[in-house]
């Protein structure tokens, strides 16, 4: 089939016959061959990649051919006014021929511009960056500049000693035991973990409600009196903590009428006496104590009864295990030891303080005695380190302790004021009392 040119509908309805005709015909006798139908060099200003195929098919040209047409019929409106007006010659075919393949290049070669996305962006992400920085520059100025009244206030702060101070060094407490077997050095701290976890099972609770015939008063007296027998018989400070411990827990689990609380006491000082000492005293010498008021076959009776409620459990931990530590986490020198001792004791005597668990009546004791000798500062970072509590904890356990200590001088249980008014124990008992913990110094300004 041979090729010829297109030429748009309405350019073929306007042509007539006459020399119109005449000139179509020979226009067609100068038609080209077939196969120039393939011919690149006709399709100009289309712009064909290395790897497109060379030949193109016919549709394809018929179909650019028909749209470049459209476009140059819209474009040139002067060209072709309307459908009735003068006809167009073949030149102007010709024209419109060869300005068709304009409009067909971009329909041809139009792609999408990806890369206006991709330069685009670069730009927004410097830009962002650019506006971070400048961000970021003007809170850093916001922060750094400093005022003249800053400078003031920094340095008055200097003058009157109220800058910051370096941290605290933590004492390494066990450093001079370090050649020392018995010190177990490896499993102290874990012991005393271990501690920690046990007292909560072994504490004695309140119970002087479930007693109908014993009360505080009574008990008073009783730790008073075994404080006095622990002296006696020249006992270690662990029997008698041990005592008081194995006197509470029994009386927590049972009633005991009030003809037997001396018994008890008894009976649990031997046990503890039997625990703790080398050489505990016999039976027999606790009869005598008692003037005969309980013959030797109540005392071990009694005994096995406190063994049976209590389970056959005597390893608990006291104030007196945690007090050790903690005086010795204090860096103490014998006058502060005594007193902890001093206030221990006085805190054993009450009932009132078994709502402390030990660790926290031990620890008191310990920061009572530094107020009441001055030991500045009250509380360090050591002390809060081996005793787990900070000063705010212990405060009120350790007002207790020092009302008990502003109490005890006129009061007729003065077993403990006379033993801490030896000279051999420092005589720290007639040492006034902490007036930083004393309940006049609510407002808590140290003096």
């Amino acid at each position: 089939m041979a090729s010829r040119p297109i030429v748009p509908i309405h350019q073929q309805q306007v042509r007539g016959g006459g020399k119109q005709k005449k000139n179509v015909a020979a226009d067609g006798k100068n038609r080209r061959a077939l196969g120039d139908i393939g011919n690149l060099d006709r399709v100009k200003g289309v712009e064909i990649k290395p790897n497109r195929p060379i030949t193109r098919s016919f549709c394809a040209q018929l179909l650019a051919n028909a749209q470049a047409a459209a476009v140059v019929e819209n474009n040139k409106k002067l060209t072709i006014p309307n459908v009735g007006g003068p006809k167009p010659n073949v030149a102007e075919g010709a024209v419109a021929k060869r300005v068709a393949p304009k409009p067909a290049e971009k329909k041809v070669v139009a792609k999408p511009k990806p890369q206006d996305v991709v330069e685009i962006s670069p730009d927004e992400e410097v830009q962002k960056n650019k506006s971070v920085a400048k961000k970021k520059e003007g809170g850093d100025n916001k922060k750094k500049p400093q005022t003249l009244s800053s400078v003031l206030t920094a340095r008055s702060k200097a003058a009157c000693g109220l800058t910051k101070k370096p941290k605290e060094q933590i004492i390494d407490i066990d450093a001079d035991d370090s050649g020392n077997e018995l010190a177990a050095l490896e499993y102290i701290e874990d012991i005393y973990k271990f501690y920690k976890l046990e007292e909560v099972e072994s504490r004695p609770y309140q119970y002087m409600d479930s007693q109908p015939e014993i009360n505080e008063r009574m008990r008073a007296i009783l730790v008073d009196w075994l404080i006095d027998v622990n002296n006696k018989f020249d006992l270690s400070l662990e029997t008698l903590y041990l005592t008081i411990n194995i006197v509470d827990r029994f009386l927590a689990v049972k009633v005991v009428p009030r003809r037997e609380l001396q018994l008890l006491g008894i009976s649990a000082m031997l046990l503890a006496s039997k625990y703790e000492e080398i050489w505990p005293p016999e039976v027999n010498d606790f009869v005598c104590l008692s003037d005969r008021a309980y013959t030797h076959e109540q005392i071990l009776v009694m005994e096995k009864i406190i063994l049976g409620k209590l389970e056959w459990t005597l390893t608990v931990p006291t104030p007196y295990v945690f007090l050790v530590r903690f005086i010795k986490a204090s860096v103490p020198d014998q006058e502060l030891e005594n007193m902890s001792h001093f206030l221990s004791e006085l805190g054993m005597m009450q009932y009132s303080t078994l709502m402390f668990c030990p660790s926290m009546v031990a620890a008191s004791a310990v920061f009572a005695a530094r107020c009441t000798l001055n030991k500045t500062p009250f509380w360090n970072e050591t002390l809060k380190l081996h005793t787990g509590y900070s000063e705010e904890q212990l405060m009120d356990c350790a007002k207790l302790l020092v009302s008990f200590h502003s109490t005890i001088g006129g009061g007729k249980l003065k077993v403990v004021h006379r033993k801490y008014s030896d000279p051999q124990k420092g005589a720290v008992a007639v040492f006034p009392p902490a007036k930083y913990l004393m309940p006049e110094s609510s407002s808590g300004t140290r003096v």
